[in-house]
């Protein structure tokens, strides 16, 4: 028994140098992580649009893809849909480093906590003990060779992160439904990273032509972005097709469809979106894109530019960042804002149809200023936009 007694304090001794050792180089890897991220992130900000003030909160969410998702802030980790808290710590140093996905703690009782995120759960490790408190894959990749890599990192995990339940939402603290503009870009985004299933079922479980989220109204272009989001993952035999089809000619003018989208007539923009959505699928597209000044025409960037009419108006507004980024993807120039924060980079301010109660969890700050952050809209049009810059080293 004695010698029993005496190997595990042996052991003791012999492992818990080792694990303060390891987490205290951890620890200064994660820093020397962080301050390469801020580096490159002041770098866009410089060769982009500058930055927008967001409330000045420190917190993190854990919980990509189909994972629970979770809120860090303040030495509180909590379930970031319901409050309910899940740990806290007395925390004497705290750093979290958005690039890594992970928050690293100091505690009042000499322990080293870390929280973080990788491809196949989100953990809590400490004493060098892991636990994971969700899993679910994820494709993560480090985009190296990219001009920003660290940047698009933080960028992909926002998007990844409000996928609830499998529905792309643009912010799941203030929208409990999938918008289809904003799921078709975070789409697009997740063709490029691997990450289609995580959004799959639900777009294989559509039926209806339009999401009805802006006051119940039928958006023109709700037509062609659930075409477009059926080619991702299905093809013409989905029963949707058949509905958005004969849909289009409630909107049919001529050689081209216009109706209503955010309240406003978008003939540019909604054909452009039904061309797309037709050819995606290898369907006849019957239409051209009108010869007309339309405010939404420079938002469809990745096709059809040449059919355009010149001088298109460049949006440029705080509120709806994503309308920004667009357009600059549209016209090759660069004034596009991220906010001033490590994390999150993305907002949205003022939206008619935000439920802004819903992010007090976070700070009441946000909700007496109506924005919420991340948004996934402005987080696929800054992601696909840096994504094309010359792959150079990250500087």
């Amino acid at each position: 028994m004695r010698m029993i007694i005496v190997a595990v304090a042996l052991v003791s001794r012999l492992c818990c140098p080792m694990f303060a050792a390891d987490d205290a180089k951890r620890w200064r890897d994660l820093s020397v992580g962080r301050d390469a991220y801020r580096k490159s992130l002041t770098q866009v900000r410089k060769e982009h649009g500058g930055a927008y003030k967001l409330p000045a909160i420190d917190f993190f969410l854990f919980g990509m893809g189909s994972r629970d998702k979770y809120l860090y802030t303040n030495g509180h980790l909590q379930d970031a849909l319901t409050g309910r808290v899940i740990r806290t710590w007395e925390v004497m140093e705290e750093l979290i480093a958005p690039s890594s996905y992970t928050v690293a703690l100091k505690t009042k009782d000499g322990k080293t906590v870390f929280l973080f995120e990788d491809e196949s759960a989100v953990w809590i490790e400490s004493d060098g003990k892991r636990e994971a408190l969700s899993k679910g894959n994820v494709k993560l990749p480090d985009f190296k060779g990219r001009k920003y890599q660290l940047v698009l990192r933080v960028l992909h995990q926002e998007l990844l992160v409000n996928v609830v339940d499998g529905k792309p939402v643009p912010n799941f603290f203030v929208y409990s439904k999938p918008w289809y503009r904003d799921g078709a870009m975070m789409a697009m985004a997740f063709q490029k990273t691997g990450n289609l299933h995580v959004v799959k079922d639900w777009i294989l479980s559509l039926r209806e032509p339009y999401d009805r989220n802006n006051r119940g109204e039928t958006e023109a272009d709700n037509l062609g972005e659930a075409l477009y989001l059926v080619s991702l993952v299905s093809d013409k035999s989905h029963p949707l097709v058949p509905i958005v089809l004969k849909e289009f000619s409630r909107f049919e003018k001529g050689q081209y469809i216009v109706g209503r989208s955010d309240f406003g007539l978008h003939p540019v923009y909604q054909t452009k979106w039904a061309k797309f959505g037709l050819r995606s699928l290898g369907l006849a597209d019957p239409y051209n894109v009108p010869k007309e000044k339309d405010s939404y025409a420079a938002l469809f960037w990745w096709a059809y530019k040449t059919d355009d009419m010149p001088g298109q108006k460049i949006i440029a507004d705080d509120r709806y960042p994503y309308l920004g980024w667009a357009a600059c993807h549209y016209a090759s120039s660069k004034s596009g804002k991220l906010s001033n924060r490590d994390y999150p980079l993305t907002w949205e301010a003022h939206a008619s149809q935000a439920k802004y109660d819903g992010i007090k969890r976070i700070s009441a700050e946000y909700t007496r200023r109506k924005v919420c952050a991340p948004h996934t809209w402005h987080a696929a049009e800054a992601f696909l936009y840096l994504i094309e810059e010359a792959q150079d080293a990250e500087p």
